[in-house]
């Protein structure tokens, strides 16, 4: 899932906060009701502020994830090995930032601007993905992104189809339709290429032994690490643990790698009859928070692009809101 927002608070050691005592009881006990009813609260349903604050952090942080995590894939449009394979991923880069603008106009209906989301990005207080914060060194790093990188955000993202919070769970409807297009295409260019030359092959391993725990670390740390896990599950805006979710990861993408033909570097991996789930080793969360954290190989570097491209493009939105004023002008003129 390209979100940790329930273990990554934008603001460290933070937790959410309680109902407080002056919340109207009468207009929380209809909030529980509903969320209770797993029903669905829209933009202008009364919500505790807990619950505000908590889907601004996911909303913005998933919004977040999508815009820079077409950095690592958008540096190989240039160096695609076909045009073919140079169109499917402008496709694919134009999907996310597609996805950043659905999640983002949904956080506004929670009365959250645009902008303050974004500056909060830029500054570094909110966070992202740590995914995103390593880099892409061959053209299979592509493919593995599609295949393991996208399969762990559409295990992540499925539930959120139906997330308490109506805006929201709309936005991930499109957005996991597109997410499969994307695993899909990564896993069918590791094919290729896991026909083709021995040089090739080897070139995809090397991207799965290093992209394969990093992905098991998406989910986010352990249920018993993850406090806000529990509030944000009774909510209804999470909807199965991290655990449960690494799990389901796992025993779908073994097969998967089998038919590929490549191996998943874990020494512990092997089918546990009696769990009916494939076992796995330990997942190093050291490295995951000091990535987390601003200490990552490209977190520097993911961000300054970011705020590079924010900037050079201030021009188009200047433009835009010139357009938008002119026409709103001529739209009075003509209705006096």
């Amino acid at each position: 899932m390209y979100t940790q927002s329930f273990n990554v608070p934008d603001d460290a050691g933070k937790t959410v906060q309680p109902l407080k005592a002056a919340e109207p009881a009468e207009l929380q006990a209809r909030f529980d009701e509903r969320i209770d009813a797993d029903g669905r609260i829209e933009p202008q349903d009364w919500m505790p502020e807990a619950y505000r604050k908590t889907l601004v952090r996911q909303i913005s942080q998933h919004a977040h994830s999508e815009i820079v995590g077409m950095l690592p894939e958008g540096n190989w449009i240039s160096r695609a090995p076909s045009l073919k394979r140079k169109a499917i991923l402008i496709a694919k880069v134009q999907d996310e930032g597609g996805h950043g603008l659905y999640l983002y106009s949904a956080a506004e209906t929670l009365g959250t601007g645009r902008d303050q989301m974004l500056d909060a990005l830029h500054t570094g207080k909110a966070k992202y993905s740590s995914i995103f914060n390593y880099p892409t060194l061959t053209w299979a790093d592509v493919g593995v992104i599609g295949w393991l990188v996208d399969g762990a955000a559409i295990m992540n993202q499925i539930p959120l189809c139906r997330c308490s919070y109506g805006p929201y769970a709309r936005a991930m409807v499109r957005v996991c339709k597109e997410e499969s297009f994307h695993q899909r295409q990564g896993y069918e260019a590791l094919l290729v290429m896991m026909q083709g030359t021995q040089a090739q092959k080897d070139m995809v391993q090397d991207a799965v032994n290093r992209w394969w725990w990093k992905c098991l670390a998406m989910f986010g740390p352990p249920d018993a690490d993850s406090p806000n896990s529990a509030q944000g599950m009774r909510w209804g805006i999470k909807r199965i643990s991290n655990d449960d979710l690494r799990q389901k990861f796992v025993d779908a993408t073994v097969p998967q790698a089998q038919v590929l033909g490549v191996t998943l570097p874990d020494p512990d991996l092997k089918w546990n009859e009696a769990r009916g789930h494939y076992d796995y080793g330990q997942i190093d969360w050291d490295e995951f928070w000091a990535t987390v954290n601003g200490h990552g190989p490209c977190n520097h570097e993911r961000l300054a692009t970011r705020v590079k491209a924010h900037h050079d493009g201030q021009w188009v939105r200047d433009a835009a809101l010139a357009h938008a004023r002119k026409q709103q002008q001529r739209a009075l003129k003509e209705a006096a």
